[in-house]
This record gives C-alpha cells, structure tokens and sequence, in this order.
C-alpha cells in the first residue's frame, strides 16, 4: 500500500470500503465492476446514472429465463403471479422510504420526470394557489410551474436561509429557518387576485432531498416545518395561509439517504430507480400520500385505469385504486420485476454503509482539490457547496461541483475539463446539470446574464463554457456505492498534473522543441529552408483524399477539396467521428477525364461521377452548415444508393455548387466558431488548408516513444503518421512548431495567410488497422501536455489562399511538391 492511501486510510479507514459488510469494496469493484478496471475507466457521475452490477443483471437474466411474465390486466396464471410480484415490489419501494402501505402508496411511472409531470397535471390549482419551490431544483420540477401559471396560480422561488434574526430558547426550529422569496410569477394579469387568498387553496412546496448542482442535502424537517408552520415561516406573503402540500424529489438523495416518511409529513416523493441501482432505466416511482392522492384530479383515462366505459357517449367509471387510477397503460412490468434485484444490493450494504463510504470519498476530493495551490500560491480550485447548518441541511452527498482557475485568476474552460478527462479515461459531466436556479446561484449569474448567453448562442449541453469572462457551468464528479478511493485519486492526480502550474514549469506550449538533423528519404543532409513534401486533397469530407505531385488551386482552395459530403436520411452531416468506417472510403479525382472514382470494400464496383454539374440531375438545395450557407447538389438514387453500402447508413451525396458566409446574420452565435469567414469555402470544418510540418511530427512521436519507455513499454510505441492529422500540406525543413510564428507564407509565388492553430479533436485517436477502426487515447493525450492553449489542443496551423487577381484566379495557379516555401513574406 502506497503512502498516501495509507493516509487516506488513516483519517476515513473507519467510514470507507464497508467495513463491516458482506464484502469489501476491493471485492465488489472485483466481482461486480470488473469491466471498468478491463476498459481503464474512472466512472464520476453517478449523479447522472449510477453503474449496474454485472451479479444483478446475471440474476435479472435467470430470473427472466426461469419464469414467465405476463400481462398483468388479465386472470391468467401468469398474469397473476406477475401482480403478486408488482405488489410485492410496490412494498419493497414503500419499505425503503419507511412509509406505512396504509398510508402511502407506491405509483409507476415511466420515469422521474414522469411523475413529476403527474403531480403537476393532477394537482388541484385554482387561481388562489401557489406553487413554491427552492431555487436548487431539476428543470423537471421547475416543469411544474407550467401547470400552475396555466390554471392561474401564483408561482416563486425560494432561498433556504438560517434566519440570524430568529430562533433563541423559546423561538423553536422555524424561528431559525428563513425563506427568502423571489419575484412572484402570474401567468394571466388580467386575472390577478383583487384580494388576497382566503386560506382554502391547496399550495404546492417543493425540494430536492440532495441538489444535483452541489450535493447539498436538504433536512425534510424543512416538510414539517411547512405543514405546521407556514404561517410563521412564509409571515408577510400572501400565501402564507391554505393548505400545504410537499413534494420532495428524490430522485439524487434517495440512493444514500431515502426520506423517512414515518417521521417528515412529506405527500409526494419522487424515485428514480437507475439512480439507485443503475437498471431499469425508463422507471420511476411517484410515492404519495393517500390523502393527497385523492386530491388529484386526473383528466385522461386508459387502458388499467377504468372499471368501465362506453363507446358512443360520454360515459367512464374509473377504478378507485390509487394505483390503477394513475398508472396509464400496462406498466413496464419486466422492469419491475427486475427492481427486486437491485434492492437486494442496497437491502446488503445499507443506505447507511453506503452513504459513509461515499462520503468519505467526496470529503476526501474537496479536501484535496482545496489544498490545489500553482507556483504563485493562487488557488486551483472553487467548490460550489451551500449550507452548514444542521436545521437548514444535512451535509454534503456524494457530488462535488467545481471550476479550475488559472494562475492569473481566470478561469479553465469546463469543456477543456471535460475533453482532458475523456482522453485520462474519466467520465465526469460539466455544464450546469439541468438544474439552471442552482447554476445562477452558485456562478452568481444575474438575469441579464442569463439572457445575454443565450443571445451568445449558449444553450443546454454545449460547450460554450465562458462567454465574456463568466463562466456558464461547472465541473462535476459524484460517487457511487462502488466508487474506490483509487477512482478519487486518479482524478486529484489528473487535475494536479494538467492544471496546476509548478515551478519551472514554462507556460509556453512551445517549450522543449526538439533539434532535428534535417535528412532527405535517401539520408543525405537536406538543403536549408523549407520545402513542401506532399499535397492531399480530400474530395469527400471525411473520407480518404488521394496524394499528388502538382494540383491547381481555387477561390475555395485546392480545386474540389471537401466539394462532396454525405448527409444522413434525418439531416445529419456524416463524419468519422460518428461513422468510422467513412475511412474506408476513398476518391480520386482525374482532372483529364473529368471524373471522381470513389472505392469502398463494401462495393464491388468503383463508383465515377462526372464531375460536369449537369450530369446527375438529382436536384438542388440549400443547406446550412458551419455558419455558411450552401447552394447543394443532389443526386439520383443510384449513387446514394452506392455510398448507403459503404458506409452501412441510408445517406445521400451532397455536392457543393456555391456557398454564401452569413455568420454576420448569426454573429451572436458563431463568436466562437474557430473559423475562416471570410473565405469561400467548401465543407471544410475551419479554413481552406490545413499545413503539416514533418519535424513536428517528429517531435511528437519522439514524445510519444518517451512515455512508452517511462512505463516500461519501449519498442512498442505506435508512431503517428502526419496523415493521421488529414492536412492538405505537408512541409519539412526547419525546427519542430516553427509554423506556429508563421503570419503569412509564399509557396513558390503563390500566398497564404496563416489562420492560427489547428484545434485538434478525438478524430486523430482513430486507428485504421487491417480493415477495422480502433479507438485510444493518442496522440491527443500527449498533445495535451504540451500543446494546449485556452481549452485548445493546438497542432498544425490553418491557411487562407490569397488570391492576387480579385476579379478571378489568376493563370498557373497550381501548387508543386518541392517547391520552396517562404515563412512571414510580404
């Protein structure tokens, strides 16, 4: 045992691993998880979906091979030994929360957000009710809202304070607990209450159990203190009389810490069972109240919810079961019963056990991400966490949510976060989680903030990570019951070794360039300068490009470079990165005979268009991609039929006719496109040209071979190939990275402007070995040392033609191999 688990064992030894249960935690990872250590995978957000147990699905799988499940809506044998089992496991839910069968009942739902959505719909608004809910909730409580404005209700958020003010020795729990409420929301104006509400309404109160922005844990005192003291809590609101009725969602909380309902008056309680034990996805629980329950007015009824109806009038008696009543349908009866098993993991080691083990892996990555300090003494890292108090919260869960700062106080980009992740093999989630009140809480985010993103063209799941020096989202790990303390060292280990700068350490991506003997292929000592080596077009974006020794250039760069493209039957532009096998494809294009010649292993015959326009009249289009607008080619259905075969996909051929740049139109939201909009181009991602320098190659897989003989590995280090980066130029001469200084360049009397940095992504980590396309981490991993520049991974620089004749191109405007290339020339 290495020294620092011997001391993490000695402050949380007492807490971690599960002591005193059946099996260890080095036992279960080992029976249980063992395809995470097989892949090499660190699995951090248990928050979003826990992990299933390969032994829980072994024993779903026998059971469902050893019994026969059926319908439930029907008196059959199996039929009814299918509901004796969803009754059964309807008491196993009940029995989790601690909540009485005569007391509460236990809904189906396809999901979380399901029955969420059915307290919303059913719940009893009238224009007197309000709908009250913490600023730490889900979007899909925040739903709910709907429903009330709809009906005419008043809807606001609240802040759960201490109240510094209050409590003493008479003043009791709810003197020392404050809501602060936010700006009252109506739907309707013309409808507002002349008067205030007489008291009869029903009022809705919502919180999470743990919020899934920060892991903080609310007490479900806060449920009592509402139903018994709203009045006191809500003193000065208009709404501070009626009838209360509580809904905690704990779809996060109820993994480690399930509410117990023979304690809190809580009415509803939402579960998610793959947050619990990770299968079944696409089921939920709505735990309810009977009283509640029968407050609900449900509009819709279906098949399971009648005792009768008519056809041909308006007639329906409903069942009077609060479960029948509510559960539309036949319930997904295969995954109930399958719910039996993940109990049994949770029923083994506890909620208690676990909520120990993985509080001491989170105390451990706070305490440790805290202590993260750069050369100058700057902190590494923020933490977002909320309360202290034992009467407002519990403590912290099993998330920790953070930002990394850099030295001079500005910020690392969550999405550089998340992509330097990825390529470790960590699996974490950034961005704000769905959960957008806690997001503008904890980032302080102002309204005018928040609507100034989404002008910016920010929006949910996208990597605009800091739009004007604020950050959007965060970073966020969480743990679950089979989390190591291995798994929280790897990422200390991560962050400490790609984010915090020590001494000595240039900042300079430059740095250590490596001197190169400059060789020809024959090995004889090159003549100084630089020359270009290879030239490569590729006429299919993303597919295989053909080499030349001479080739004419165009207003959109290399004459028909990326002028094709395929787009999928929904719309959606096909590259490697989604279809690997596009790498199989490859064209060739013959400028004397006017045709491309596309092969695939997958076709037997070579595919030639005509590279005339007129030749196949499959129609045109416009399209719209990159910030550009494209005027489209089609074709007939014999050549989307040819490239359907070879990439395994229904798709259609695209040819580029004209394209028109519109970002100005857009400008909002294409601020952070790394792209040439001033050019005319084809389908490339970026810029007309992307430029290659031989010796950079060189530097890079000289790095790669030094990590191989780090880890004991030499000899057996994969070198990179400078096509693996697809440039249109390859060139040589000179020191490794001298392009990167490059403002402008002439290749024999032709210019180019440099665009900057080529931001390089996963695509580079293809392999294409014997017919078949593998994944690994190389060599963006190891550009990531040495190469990052403000989230980027920065390799090869981009280049725009500078066309001399603005009227047209001039004559013999064709690019040589050999020809001699002048850097920074006017």
């Amino acid at each position: 045992m290495d020294a620092d688990k011997a001391e993490f064992l000695k402050e949380f030894g007492s807490d971690y691993g599960y002591p005193n249960g059946p099996k260890s935690i080095d036992e279960i990872r080992a029976t249980e998880f063992n395809r995470l250590d097989q892949k090499g995978i660190v699995y951090l957000d248990h928050a979003g979906a826990t992990l299933y147990s390969e032994l829980q699905m072994e024993e779903i799988f026998k059971d469902f091979n050893s019994n026969i499940y059926a319908n439930p809506h029907s008196q059959s044998v199996s039929s009814s030994a299918t509901s004796d089992i969803i009754r059964e496991v309807r008491q196993q839910v009940l029995d989790y929360c601690n909540a009485s069968a005569k007391e509460y009942k236990c809904i189906f739902t396809s999901g979380a957000t399901a029955a969420l959505k059915l307290v919303g719909e059913a719940f009893p608004w009238s224009r007197e009710s309000c709908f009250m809910y913490t600023m730490e909730n889900h979007n899909s409580v925040l739903g709910i809202r709907e429903y009330a404005l709809s009906k005419g209700a008043a809807a606001f958020a609240v802040d759960v304070e201490d109240n510094v003010n209050g409590g003493g020795a008479s003043g009791g729990q709810e003197a020392r607990v404050k809501l602060s409420p936010h700006a009252t929301q109506r739907r309707n104006e013309a409808k507002i209450l002349e008067e205030e509400p007489t008291g009869n309404a029903y009022n809705l109160f919502a919180f999470p159990s743990e919020c899934n922005f920060s892991g903080l844990r609310f007490s479900l005192d806060l449920a009592n203190l509402i139903k018994e003291n709203s009045e006191r809590i809500l003193e000065g609101s208009p709404f501070c009389k009626g009838h209360w009725i509580v809904l905690i969602d704990a779809a996060k909380g109820c993994t480690t810490c399930p509410p117990d309902l023979s304690k809190y008056a809580v009415d509803f309680v939402v579960i998610s069972f793959y947050k619990l034990f990770g299968y079944p996805t696409g089921l939920g629980a709505l735990v309810v109240q009977n009283d509640a329950a029968r407050l609900m007015k449900k509009t819709y009824f279906s098949g399971g919810t009648v005792a009768a109806s008519f056809a041909d009038m308006d007639f329906v008696r409903r069942r009077e079961g609060i479960e029948e009543l509510f559960e539309d349908g036949t319930i997904s009866f295969l995954s109930i019963a399958s719910i039996r098993h993940g109990f049994k993991i949770l029923n083994s080691l506890t909620p208690s056990m676990m909520s120990r083990h993985i509080a001491a892996l989170t105390m451990y990555v706070k305490k440790m991400l805290l202590g993260l300090r750069h050369e100058n003494e700057a902190n590494v890292c923020i933490i977002y966490e909320g309360h202290t108090s034992k009467l407002v919260c519990h403590e912290s869960g099993s998330i920790v949510s953070f930002n990394l700062k850099r030295p001079d106080g500005s910020w690392f980009g969550y999405s550089e976060v998340e992509k330097l992740a990825s390529l470790s093999g960590i699996q974490l989630r950034t961005g704000c989680f769905c959960n957008p009140g806690a997001c503008a809480k904890y980032l302080g985010l102002s309204h005018l903030d928040l609507l100034s993103n989404l002008e910016a063209g920010h929006v949910c799941w996208d990597d605009n990570d800091i739009i004007q020096g604020k950050l959007t989202g965060a970073v966020r790990v969480s743990f679950g019951y089979m989390s190591t303390y291995e798994d929280a060292k790897k990422l200390i280990d991560f962050i400490t070794s790609l984010f915090v700068s020590k001494p000595n350490k240039s900042e300079n991506w430059n740095m250590l360039r490596t001197k190169s003997i400059l060789l020809s292929n024959e090995g004889h000592e090159r003549k100084a300068g630089y020359y270009l080596k290879s030239i490569t077009v590729y006429p299919i974006k993303s597919c295989t490009g053909f080499s030349v020794e001479s080739w004419p250039l165009s207003s959109t760069g290399l004459q028909h470079d990326r002028e094709w493209l395929l787009k999928s039957l929904s719309g959606e532009i096909l590259t490697q990165k989604k279809v690997p096998d596009m790498c199989s494809i490859s064209a060739y294009i013959d400028l004397n005979k006017g045709i491309m010649f596309v092969e695939s292993p997958r076709c037997r015959e070579k595919l030639e268009i005509n590279l005339k326009t007129d030749s196949y009249p499959g129609g045109i289009e416009e399209i719209e991609l990159h910030a550009q607008r494209y005027e489209v080619q089609y074709y007939e259905n014999d050549v989307d039929l040819w490239f359907s075969r070879a990439v395994g996909h229904p798709c259609s051929l695209l040819r580029c006719c004209s394209s028109q740049n519109y970002s100005s139109l857009k400008k909002n939201k294409s601020r952070n496109l790394c792209r040439d909009v001033e050019s005319r181009l084809n389908f490339a991602n970026e810029a007309q040209f992307l430029l290659i320098s031989e010796e950079s190659v060189s530097d890079l897989n000289n790095r790669l071979s030094l990590i191989d003989a780090q880890k004991g590995t030499r000899g057996t280090s994969v070198q990179i190939n400078p096509m693996r980066f697809r440039p249109n130029l390859v060139v040589y001469g000179g020191e490794p990275y001298a392009e990167d200084g490059w403002l402008n360049i002439k290749i024999g009397n032709k210019n180019f402007m440099s665009l900057g940095g080529c931001n390089r992504c996963q695509m580079i980590n293809l392999v294409h070995q014997a017919g078949l396309v593998q994944r690994s981490n190389e060599p963006l991993a190891t550009l990531a040392s040495y190469r990052r520049v403000k989230g980027k991974i920065l390799f090869g620089i981009l280049l725009r033609y500078e066309i001399q004749d603005k009227m047209g191109m001039q004559t013999g405007s064709w690019l040589r191999v050999g020809e001699e290339i002048h850097p920074n020339s006017e």
